[in-house]
């Protein structure tokens, strides 16, 4: 494929295209490997403390998907979890299918800040432990990216935080179907970020995906999920 210039994306879910839309079915109009990986020494847990503690100007890609839902705004997080393997590790989840929001997706530990939220943060480990049982005092909060507009009009901020290895998990059924780990090292690097769009009556709709082969099962990372990846790139990469 050839490489298109890195222009900012729109970005999609599939409650913007139409009732069982399937993005895997989009042809894939370009890969970013023209773009430079994250090496390996900023992944460390000593860098990524650093790069938080310090970090460089820089400008989200992706800030906003084209609303497409009635809902009133509402403020969200989610956890971008970091564990602390020998290959570090990014925790995701897949949402079960009778969600109202972005069902069946992969996506972060994550949800809809509460009143006795005291900032992103909290919402973030409060959602990780509802959803996926990790221990909030297990989290190391290295700080947050700026807030990304979904199309079902959730105003969410990503919080990164590391992981032990140790850590132990209790997914909730109702909303997670499955709980899976991506190397960090392969989402940061632009090789496998690949670029969609799909002409619809409203308009053109783009979008990255970020496919990862687990095993016997392919790990379909795309949506909200993606962006804010693609977000956590540009932040490491500046």
């Amino acid at each position: 494929m050839l490489p298109t210039p890195s222009a900012p994306l729109s970005s999609s879910a599939a409650s913007a295209l139409a009732p069982g839309f399937d993005p895997r079915q989009v042809p894939v109009l370009s890969v970013d490997s023209h773009l430079p990986a994250v090496p390996a020494s900023a992944q460390t847990p000593e860098a990524l403390r650093h790069r938080f503690a310090a970090p460089p100007l820089w400008a989200p890609e992706i800030e906003r998907e084209p609303l497409m839902s009635a809902r009133a705004p509402a403020e969200a997080a989610v956890l971008i979890g970091i564990v602390q393997r020998a290959q570090p590790m990014v925790l995701l989840t897949e949402r079960t299918r009778h969600l109202s929001a972005h069902s069946g997706q992969v996506a972060f530990p994550g949800g809809k800040r509460d009143p006795e939220d005291a900032d992103a943060s909290a919402t973030a480990l409060r959602e990780a432990q509802e959803e996926v049982g990790l221990d909030p005092a297990l989290v190391e909060v290295l700080g947050s990216l700026p807030p990304y507009v979904t199309t079902t009009g959730f105003v969410v901020t990503p919080v990164v935080g590391l992981v032990p290895p140790e850590a132990r998990y209790q997914p909730n059924p109702y909303e997670v179907a499955d709980l899976f780990e991506v190397p960090l090292a392969f989402l940061l690097n632009p090789a496998h970020h690949q670029r969609h769009a799909l002409e619809r009556p409203e308009g053109r709709r783009e979008w990255l995906s970020m496919p990862y082969q687990d095993g016997p099962v392919q790990r379909y990372i795309w949506g909200a999920t993606a962006g804010m990846l693609r977000n956590f790139y540009r932040f490491m990469q500046a």
